[in-house]
C-alpha cells in the first residue's frame, strides 16, 4: 500500500513537472522565455510545441496579429492659427517580441508609448500646415456651371501637401522613433477633425458670409442682365409701335386718297351727283361745326341756306 502511494505521488510530480516544462505556441502568438525576469534565448515566433525549464523559466505571450490603437481627441493649433480637435487611430504590430519585451514589457506599456509618439508627431506635422492642407487631400474643381465653378474656385485654397501625405509623414516619423521598440506602425489615419467650440460658431458665420457674398454677386449680375433685357424689350416695342403707326398712317392716307378720287369721280358724272356730293359735304360740315347750343346766322345767298330751305 505504501509503494502505491509513493508511485502515485511520483506520477503526480512528473505530471506537474511535465505541465510546467511544455508549452504550446499558436499561429497568432509569439513567446519570449524569461528566467528570473530576464529573457533567455531568442523569441519563439513559429507555432508548435516547445519546452522550458519548469518553475524557473516563464513564458510571456505576445500577439502576432495587427493591433489597434485609438487615440483621444487633442486640441492642436494649425499653421494659420486655427485651433482644432484631431481624433486619430492607428494599426500596429509587434515585429520583434524580444526587443518589445525589453523596451515595453507588455501591450499596455506599448499603448502608452505609441500614444506619446503619435500624439507628438501629429501635433508637430499639423502645426506646420494650414487647415486646408489637413482637411483636403487633392485640389478639386467644383462640379457646377462655369460661373459657379469660378466663384467657388476663388474661395478654395490651393494645397501643396494634403491630408494623405500628412498622415503618411506622421506614420513614417513615428516608425523612426519606434524602430528600437520592436514594433511597427502599419497605418495611421485622422478619424475626425473639428473646430473647438469657441471658434466653431465664428467659422460657420464666415462660411455663411462667403456664400452670401457669392449669392449677392449672382443677384447683381442677374439684375444687370434683367435691365439689359428690359431695355431691349422697350426698344423693340417702340420700334414695333412706330412701325405700326407708320403703316396705319399710310393706310389711312391711301384710304383718304381713294375716297377723294371716288368723290371726285361721282361729282363729275352728273349734276345730281354733284348736288348729292355737295349735300353730303354740307352735312359733314354741320356735323363737325354745330351742336345743340350753337346759333348761326346764314346768308340767304349761301349754299347752306339753299339746302336747308330745300329740306323743308
Amino acid at each position: 500500500m505504501r509503494n502505491i502511494i509513493i508511485w502515485v505521488l511520483v506520477l503526480i510530480a512528473a505530471l506537474i513537472l511535465l505541465l510546467n516544462s511544455v508549452f504550446v505556441v499558436t499561429e497568432t502568438q509569439q513567446v519570449v522565455i524569461t528566467q528570473f525576469g530576464r529573457p533567455v534565448g531568442e523569441a519563439i515566433v513559429e507555432p508548435g510545441l516547445n519546452l522550458k525549464t519548469p518553475f524557473i523559466q516563464k513564458t510571456n505571450y505576445f500577439d502576432k496579429r495587427f493591433l489597434e490603437w485609438d487615440g483621444d481627441a487633442n486640441q492642436i493649433p494649425t499653421k494659420d492659427k486655427k485651433f482644432i480637435f484631431v481624433d486619430s487611430y492607428a494599426r500596429w504590430q509587434i515585429t520583434d517580441p524580444l526587443k518589445f519585451f525589453m523596451r515595453l514589457t507588455n501591450e499596455r506599456g506599448a499603448m502608452s508609448r505609441i500614444a506619446d509618439i503619435l500624439d507628438g508627431e501629429t501635433r508637430d506635422h499639423i502645426a506646420n500646415h494650414n487647415l486646408e492642407e489637413v482637411v483636403r487631400s487633392t485640389n478639386r474643381t467644383p462640379i457646377a456651371s462655369d460661373i459657379v465653378a469660378e466663384r467657388l474656385s476663388d474661395s478654395l485654397m490651393h494645397i501643396e501637401v494634403g491630408r494623405d501625405k500628412i498622415q503618411h509623414m506622421i506614420r513614417e516619423s513615428a516608425n523612426e522613433q519606434a524602430s528600437d521598440l520592436g514594433i511597427s506602425i502599419l497605418d495611421f489615419k485622422i478619424k475626425r477633425i473639428n473646430y473647438v467650440p469657441e471658434v466653431r460658431e465664428q467659422v460657420y458665420n464666415r462660411m455663411k458670409s462667403e456664400r452670401m457674398r457669392i449669392a449677392e454677386e449672382f443677384r447683381s449680375e442677374g439684375q444687370g442682365e434683367s435691365s439689359v433685357i428690359n431695355g431691349e424689350k422697350e426698344r423693340e416695342l417702340q420700334t414695333i409701335q412706330s412701325g405700326a403707326f407708320k403703316d396705319a398712317e399710310e393706310i389711312m392716307g391711301k384710304a383718304d386718297a381713294e375716297a377723294t378720287i371716288i368723290y371726285a369721280s361721282a361729282y363729275n358724272k352728273s349734276a345730281a351727283a354733284r348736288e348729292f356730293y355737295a349735300f353730303i359735304k354740307g352735312l359733314e360740315t354741320f356735323e363737325k361745326a354745330l351742336d345743340n347750343e350753337t346759333q348761326i346766322i346764314i346768308s340767304t345767298k349761301s349754299e347752306v341756306y339753299k339746302y336747308l330751305k330745300s329740306m323743308k
